[in-house]
C-alpha cells in the first residue's frame, strides 16, 4: 500500500523496542545476543521508515527504570549503544537520518554521552528523517523537569504563572519541535506504555504486537502502518468535524507544498 499516496502516513512513529531477552533465549543465544539482535532490527527498520518517508521515529532502547536490571546486564546494554552509535553515524549519514537522543545523559558514562553529541552533530545537516532514541529516558522525569524549568523562570520573573498553558509547557518538553507522535508500537506482547513520551503520545494511536523486537520486520511495521489508516483520529471532534478538518488540513499542506516548488 502507498501510505503517503493516500495520506494516511504518520508523521511520527514511536516504537517500545520489547522482547529481546526473550528472543536471545528462545534462540539460545548467548553473552547478550537478543540484544545484540534487537540492536541490528532497528537499523532494519529505521531504513525501512526513511524509505516510506516517515518524518520521525522515536524509539525506547533504556527506560529510566532499566537502571535497577543486573549490573552486568546493564553494562553490556551500554557497550553495545557505543558500538551501535559507531556503526550507526556512517550508516545514518548515507540514508540523510538525523541522529538526536532523549533522556538523562548525567548518569552515563563521559564517552557515551560525547559520542551521542558527536553524533547528534555529524548527521544534523540535510536530514530527510529524524531518528530520536530514548536512552535513560522517563515520561514522568520529562514532564518533572519541564516543570521544573517553568518554576524556574517563574521564581526569576521571566515568566507569569498564568502563562503557562500546554503550548508553554511543550516548549519545555523534550522533542517539543518535533511533530507529536501519531502511532505508539509496542512489540513483545505487553499491553503497558512503560512511562514513555507520555506528553507527545497523548492523542497516539496505539498498535501493541505478540512479534519480540529482533522478528519485528518490515511486513509487520507495514502490518502497523495499515492499522493506522483506518483509524479515525477526531481529537475530541465529532466523525464530521474531524472529517471536514482532515480535509482543511490536506488542502493547507498540498498548497504548501505546491509553494516549496514554485
Amino acid at each position: 500500500m502507498d501510505y503517503d499516496a493516500a495520506g494516511s502516513l504518520p508523521r511520527h512513529v514511536a516504537i517500545i523496542m520489547d522482547g529481546n531477552n526473550r528472543y536471545g533465549r528462545q534462540h539460545h543465544l548467548h553473552d547478550g545476543g537478543g540484544h545484540r539482535a534487537g540492536k541490528d532490527q532497528l537499523d532494519v527498520i529505521a531504513q525501512h521508515a526513511r524509505r516510506l518517508g516517515l518524518e520521525v521515529l522515536t524509539v525506547f532502547a533504556f527506560s529510566s527504570e532499566n537502571w535497577r536490571r543486573p549490573p552486568d546486564e546493564v553494562a553490556l546494554l551500554m557497550k553495545l549503544f557505543e558500538q551501535a552509535l559507531l556503526e550507526q553515524v556512517p550508516r545514518m549519514l548515507g540514508q540523510n537520518i538525523a541522529m538526536r537522543f532523549i533522556g538523562d545523559r548525567s548518569k552515563m558514562s563521559e564517552r557515551l554521552q560525547q559520542l551521542m553529541q558527536d553524533a547528534e552533530r555529524q548527521t544534523a545537516q540535510d536530514a530527510k528523517m529524524t531518528m530520536v532514541i530514548a536512552i535513560s529516558y522517563g515520561g514522568l522525569w520529562d514532564m518533572a523537569q519541564a516543570a521544573q524549568r517553568l518554576a524556574a523562570a517563574v521564581q526569576a520573573g521571566q515568566l507569569q504563572v498564568d502563562q503557562i498553558d500546554e503550548v508553554r509547557m511543550q516548549q519545555e518538553i523534550q522533542m517539543g519541535d518535533l511533530p507529536p507522535v501519531d502511532l505508539l508500537i509496542r512489540t513483545g506482547g505487553e499491553y503497558r506504555l512503560s512511562n514513555f513520551v507520555l506528553w507527545q503520545a497523548a492523542y497516539a494511536e496505539l498498535y501493541f504486537t505478540d512479534t519480540l523486537w529482533p522478528a519485528f520486520n518490515e511486513a509487520e511495521f507495514d502490518r502497523a502502518l495499515g492499522q493506522f489508516s483506518f483509524r479515525e483520529r477526531r481529537f475530541g471532534r465529532t466523525s464530521e468535524q474531524a472529517l471536514a478538518y482532515q480535509s482543511e488540513t490536506s488542502n493547507i499542506d498540498n498548497k504548501n507544498k505546491g509553494d516549496r516548488h514554485v
